[in-house]
Formats: structure tokens, C-alpha cells, sequence
């Protein structure tokens, strides 16, 4: 758990872990150069489970592979010093990964709080993210957002550090490295249960750092996403003609994964170019003898669930023939 000028809530969240029903435990806290009283309220915790260290560096990846150095457990389960754990979390979350040695990581569902903090969008996130539990439903829709709230997950130590650990740059640290598990093979699911409670704020980090603005998001799931192996070799069709979809799909573009046709259901688009590729009404894929792997970039709730029906209809399977992106 690495904390950063958490005065506020770092007693609440410190209770919900000393109050976990799973008892056999260490809390690695690795405060990241505070300068109110964080480190004071650790080390004021009469807990020999909570081990205490100061980031010899600076910055949250800094933080978190220090603290996976003192982790002395192969099963690591991140928290946020502004989060709550409900009382059954790690017990749940570890009997899973015994009972699935095969598995790397696990999540869980969680709650957004405070309710008159959380925006319209990010309601929808939650909405999709706590769907999202499977390993197929991962490997089908993590290139729609990050699929796991990063302090819900429990992971293998030994296949994070052996795949690089946290890395560092202009992108999510959490995402890039769902990314890259997923793209290195790694099994990966959420327990079917809301185990955390996740704190909105306005100086939470992912609200305050570039690295987590949309066009961060939007390179690194277009930087994978052009080395999937789904889209090798195959013919490709972007489905959203409209200005913003075309700005969203632009950076897969700049990575070398050029659309043979586009899709757009405003017949006013119909025939219009773009980037040497003529776009059609959805019509058009179900007159075609092969099928192209189509890259759903529409993002609005609704609509894209619109575009799924008429794909699943025209039997074109999710995961194998379409993907939704954004």
C-alpha cells in the first residue's frame, strides 16, 4: 500500500485491514515522501503486521515495486490509503487463488463512494467494470478500459516481477500491466462480489497525472492493441465514422493498423474516405463472403451495445470477429 498525503483517510482504511476475517497477514506500507501526517498515523498502529518503510524514491511506481521487494508472500493484495476493504476480502480472494493455482491475478467488484461524488461517466465505468468478471469476458473487452479497480486485485508476486514489475511512464501503471499479463497468457478474473469500497476525490492521482488523461489511455491501448494476435494477418474494419471515433481510432493508425472499410450508421457518411478506406452502412458486412475482424469503437452506453446486437446477429463472434475498443 503506498501512501502519499493520506492524513484523512488513512485511519479508516487501517481499520478495515487490521478487521480483515483473514488474520494471517503482513500490511507492507511504503509512504511515498508525505509531508502531513501519514507516516506519523503508520507508525502509530501497535500492529506487528504493519511493516513501515519510506520511499527511497519518488512517485507511485517507485513506491509499488519497493513495496513488492519487501513482500515476503508470493500472494500480494494491493490496497489504497484511501479505501476501504470490506471484512472478507482477503479471505475470499485467497481461497480463490489456492483453489486456482493456474490462475495469476483476482479482483473483486467494488463501490464507488462518496454517491453525490461520482459523475455520470464513471457510474458507467463501474456499471461495466463489475460485469466484467470472467476470463473470456477480460480477454474480450480489456480494450475497452482497465478492467480491475488496481487495490481490489491479488496477484502471483513471482509472474508480476518476472514480467517486469510496475513500469514507469506517460500511461496508467495499473493498465499497462493488466495489458501485459494479458498479453503474456496470464489467467486472469474478478470474484462475483463487492469487496472495497473506492474513494472518489478530486486529488485522487488519476485525477491530478497526465499519465492517466485520456490520450494516455488512448496510446497504450492502441500500442497493444496493434500487437494482438487477433489482428494479425486479418483484414481490419473500424466501426465509427463519426469525428470523435475517427480521432480515437487515429492512434492504432499511427501504429500501423490501417481499416480496409468503415462503418457508420448515418447513411450521410456512406462513401465518404477516410485514410484510403471507404465507409458502408452495417449492411454491407453481411454481404461479404469472409468475414473481417471489426474494431467496435463506438463508445457510447447503448449504441454500443447497438452494434454488438447486429454483429452477434450477423454471427459474428465477440473475441473472435469483433472487438469492442474504447
Amino acid at each position: 500500500m503506498p501512501v502519499f498525503n493520506a492524513e484523512s483517510t488513512l485511519h479508516e482504511c487501517l481499520q478495515s485491514i487490521c478487521k480483515q476475517s483473514l488474520t494471517d497477514y503482513e500490511l507492507i506500507a511504503i509512504d511515498d515522501n508525505s509531508t502531513d501526517n501519514s507516516l506519523a498515523i503508520l507508525k502509530s498502529f501497535d500492529d506487528p503486521r504493519i511493516r513501515v518503510f519510506e520511499n527511497q524514491g519518488k512517485g507511485i511506481v517507485s513506491a509499488l515495486n519497493m513495496g513488492l521487494g519487501f513482500c515476503r508472500s508470493d500472494l500480494v493484495a494491493r490496497m489504497d490509503a484511501d479505501d476501504v476493504m470490506y471484512q472478507a476480502r482477503l479471505e475470499k480472494q485467497l481461497q480463490l487463488m489456492l483453489l486456482q493455482p493456474s490462475l495469476t491475478l483476482c479482483a473483486t467488484q467494488a463501490r464507488k463512494f462518496p454517491e453525490d461524488a461520482i459523475r455520470a461517466g464513471f457510474a458507467e465505468y463501474m456499471r461495466w467494470q463489475n460485469a466484467c468478471l470472467s476470463s473470456q469476458d477480460i480477454s474480450e473487452q480489456i480494450y475497452i478500459e482497465s478492467p480491475f479497480v488496481h487495490p481490489t486485485v491479488m496477484f502471483r508476486k513471482h509472474r508480476v516481477i518476472e514480467l517486469g514489475a510496475y513500469r514507469d511512464g506517460e500511461f496508467p501503471e495499473d493498465y499497462e500491466l493488466w495489458l501485459r499479463l494479458f498479453h503474456a497468457g496470464e489467467s486472469m478474473m474478478k470474484i462475483d462480489q463487492v469487496l472495497l469500497d473506492w474513494r472518489e476525490s478530486d486529488s485522487r492521482l488519476s485525477r491530478t497525472s497526465s499519465r492517466y488523461s485520456t490520450a494516455a489511455f488512448e496510446q497504450l491501448r492502441a500500442d497493444y492493441l496493434a500487437r494482438d494476435p487477433r489482428l494479425q494477418n486479418r483484414e481490419i474494419v473500424f466501426w465509427g465514422a463519426g469525428r470523435k471515433t475517427r480521432q480515437r481510432s487515429s492512434y492504432l493508425i499511427d501504429n500501423g493498423i490501417r481499416p480496409s472499410a468503415w462503418i457508420d450508421i448515418d447513411s450521410k457518411k456512406a462513401g465518404n474516405e477516410y485514410h484510403g478506406a471507404k465507409t458502408y452502412m452495417p449492411d454491407w458486412l453481411q454481404q461479404l463472403e469472409h468475414k473481417p475482424l471489426v474494431l467496435n469503437y463506438v463508445r457510447n452506453h447503448g449504441a454500443r451495445e447497438k452494434c454488438r446486437q447486429f454483429l452477434d446477429n450477423a454471427s459474428y463472434v465477440m473475441g473472435r470477429d469483433y472487438l469492442d475498443v474504447a
